[in-house]
């Protein structure tokens, strides 16, 4: 039986997902595939990103690509549609953070959370709506983050760069619009990733995130547990299917309720 998300529009359509080989990029995939989309994942290492593609099996391919390096991406862009076809939909999953007090955030780690949150969202969607434009139609999602939108204790230069990254998407939506080209935004809170449990140091940690922190300003999470990937990689697939037809520039919160306790 066909599911739901296969009847919105993604049988045989050609998606790419940065960062795929993440927690969250692996669940966009799976979900992207597993709903009847011809998937690519881009990411640093191109033996995870192969390994990915041969764990979920036929329809997945994997292309190895640094966002760092700008030169490098509109050849891997151009590789992916004369593999697999026309590109329609787009997600930007690839982030990092570095978490660290403003005043303790040197220039290289600004520098690092910007060219690939930002920058590389911005490089990449630049580089799939060129091709999307003549076809008029097309979805872009970038996954950013609920610290977009509310200041975080330790997390300046990365709720920065992920308000640049929320920007470009809007403004790109706003752009190519009259287009037929739809860009959203998900917005996830904590969420059970590496570079979640990257930041904790103790078992009570999990608990701590849930409950929040008035002494950090940092509310709990409403909905009283974490985020798993597949939370978020629900929303982009909405966003991305036929019934968000008529949705564009959106910026959805999936984090609990935790950025509208604020």
């Amino acid at each position: 039986m066909r599911t739901a998300m296969e009847l919105a529009g993604f049988d045989e359509r050609v998606a790419i997902v940065t960062g795929a080989t993440g927690g969250i990029g692996r669940a966009v995939m799976k979900s992207l595939h597993d709903a009847g989309a011809v998937v690519a994942a881009l990411d640093r290492d191109a033996a995870a990103c192969a390994a990915l593609a041969r764990e979920i099996g036929a329809g997945a391919h994997g292309y190895g690509l640094d966002l760092r390096r700008a030169d490098d991406i509109d050849p891997v862009v151009d590789r992916v549609e004369r593999d697999l076809g026309p590109i329609a939909c787009l997600v930007n999953v690839a982030g990092v953070l570095v978490a660290a007090p403003a005043l303790e955030t040197d220039a290289a780690a600004w520098d690092a959370m910007f060219d690939v949150n930002a920058r590389g969202a911005f490089l990449v969607s630049r580089a799939v709506a060129r091709r999307m434009l003549p076809r008029r139609q097309g979805g872009i999602v970038t996954v950013a983050s609920n610290a977009a939108g509310v200041p975080r204790h330790g997390m300046a230069a990365y709720a920065a760069s992920k308000a640049a990254a929320v920007m470009i998407t809007r403004s790109l939506g706003l752009e190519l619009g009259r287009h037929g080209i739809r860009c959203n935004v998900v917005a996830p809170g904590s969420t059970r990733t590496a570079m979640l449990s990257a930041l904790w140091r103790d078992p009570s940690d999990e608990a701590q995130v849930i409950a929040g922190s008035l002494e950090t300003f940092k509310p709990g999470i409403p909905l009283g547990r974490i985020g798993e990937p597949q939370d978020v990689a629900n929303a982009v697939l909405f966003l991305l299917s036929d019934q968000a037809a008529h949705v564009t520039m959106a910026v959805v919160a999936v984090d609990g309720g935790a950025a509208q306790t604020t």
